[in-house]
């Protein structure tokens, strides 16, 4: 089997250090497996967008020396390949249309915490929309021991979710007419013949959904890997929204070096002066590190 791995920006903004720590792991990754390193550009939310935002990405990774083996893939200009999947499951009868807002379902999970029971969807909308229309479309998730979803990742050992009493019956078509992430990376990575998943710890808690959607879709289920996040001063995930600065083109080796120590590899004292020569050190030490 031919490893093929992936690495999937939202062009929101500009690249920073927190969204070059998952390129290089999942590029380093690639490369000690000898494989396939791809760019998917998840541009499917479209009012997150930010015009030009896409190829400033691809030129930075360009200037970091990080090339795509095949040309990038473009999440908008897949719609019909996930209406194509949301069908499938309309006619297996595993989804179902849901009229809730996000203040009902809000308040609805406030009043079960007040309660003490399950701050997951509760189902409303499973027997039906009781008069409201239809704003989105929910997987419906299994219950009791088939809810439980079990993988292990290779940094961060083995995770389980209950997808029953931890998520509910999740969205992949939203209210306002978008593809939620959930199904469009599911159907993207069946169709790309991914096989190996390197990305931040902060989706680690989509991995469950995506394995059980997987499976409702009959494709494949990848390896998984997450590494861990940059965080700000406060603790929190690095992000353009918390004020995340773009990297600086002209000096790449410093900012590889920085990510390079953020997932714990020892390049040694002596700094690199070529990506070359970063890259054959980095990718030693990452196959050393992750085997």
């Amino acid at each position: 089997m031919t490893y093929r791995g992936r690495f999937a920006p939202s062009p929101t903004g500009p690249l920073h250090i927190g969204s070059l720590v998952s390129a290089l792991a999942s590029w380093l990754d690639a490369r000690a497996h000898q494989g396939v390193w791809l760019v998917r550009i998840e541009d499917i939310d479209g009012p997150r967008t930010v015009p030009g935002a896409a190829e400033d990405i691809l030129a930075t990774l360009a200037h970091f020396g990080m090339h795509a083996d095949e040309p990038p893939v473009w999440q908008s200009r897949r719609m019909a390949k996930y209406q194509q999947a949301l069908e499938h499951l309309k006619s297996t009868g595993q989804i179902y249309p849901c009229g809730c807002t996000r203040k009902e379902i809000a308040d609805s999970l406030l009043n079960a915490h007040t309660r003490n029971t399950t701050l997951a969807y509760p189902g409303t909308c499973r027997d039906g929309l009781h008069g409201k229309p239809a704003r989105a479309w929910r997987l419906r998730v299994p219950e009791a021991d088939a809810a439980i979803i079990r993988f292990e990742d290779r940094w961060q050992g083995m995770q389980t979710q209950d997808l029953a009493t931890e998520v509910g019956d999740f969205v992949l078509k939203r209210a306002d007419d978008q593809w939620a992430y959930q199904l469009a990376v599911v159907v993207d990575d069946a169709d790309e013949r991914i096989t190996h998943i390197v990305r931040g710890a902060d989706l680690m808690d989509s991995t469950a959904r995506q394995i059980y959607l997987q499976r409702c879709l009959g494709a494949p289920t990848p390896v998984y890997l997450h590494v861990p996040v940059v965080t700000n001063d406060h603790g929190e995930k690095l992000s353009k929204q918390n004020g995340a600065t773009a990297l600086d083109r002209d000096r790449p080796l410093e900012a590889l070096t920085a990510a390079a120590t953020h997932l714990g590899l020892d390049l040694g004292n002596s700094p690199h002066t070529t990506l070359d020569g970063f890259y054959a050190a980095a990718t030693a030490q990452w196959a050393k590190k992750m085997g």
